[in-house]
């Protein structure tokens, strides 16, 4: 099987998120131990508005992507916080292709819900490009087996 998400979601999902409130804790911190907040409120609100702001960017855009996503040719196989499903290309109602954001991600619409609910996101793994505009080839590719599988289920 080949792995077809992204190698770096660890370190997105895990640990830039500890950094993330890890600094803002300890700013807060620096701030009521040096007295600075007495001077300008704006030494507490501000690193609150930058947790709650990064709380709900990390949820909608990191926190719901899958760990892995291996292709096991008329099935993926997708492992998240240690539990795995395998999902059938024939399952699969729509793929979604985002990839001008960061992390880029594929969002699999299923027919039936799996174990992790009716639609799956990962992080495709992709290579480097000066393009904006190219197309991702593993989205690509599975459009298209997608579509025969779907095809093949209805005759």
């Amino acid at each position: 099987m080949t792995r077809i998400s992204a190698k770096y979601l660890f370190v997105m999902k895990r640990i830039f998120p500890l950094l993330w409130f890890g600094f803002l804790a300890c700013f807060m911190v620096a701030a009521v131990l040096s007295g600075a907040y007495k001077q300008d409120l704006g030494f507490m609100v501000m690193p609150c508005l930058m947790a709650v702001f990064g709380f709900f960017i990390m949820k909608k855009l990191v926190w719901d992507l899958v760990d892995e996503v291996y292709d096991g040719g008329d099935f993926l196989l997708v492992k998240n916080r240690g539990e795995e499903d395998r999902v059938l290309l024939s399952n699969i109602m729509n793929v979604s292709v985002s990839t001008n954001m960061n992390p880029p991600r594929i969002t699999l619409r299923l027919v039936v819900p799996g174990r992790f609910g009716g639609e799956v996101s990962f992080s495709p793994a992709s290579s480097f490009t000066l393009n904006p505009f190219a197309r991702n080839p593993i989205a690509e590719d599975l459009i298209v087996r997608v579509d025969q599988a779907r095809s093949a289920r209805t005759r």
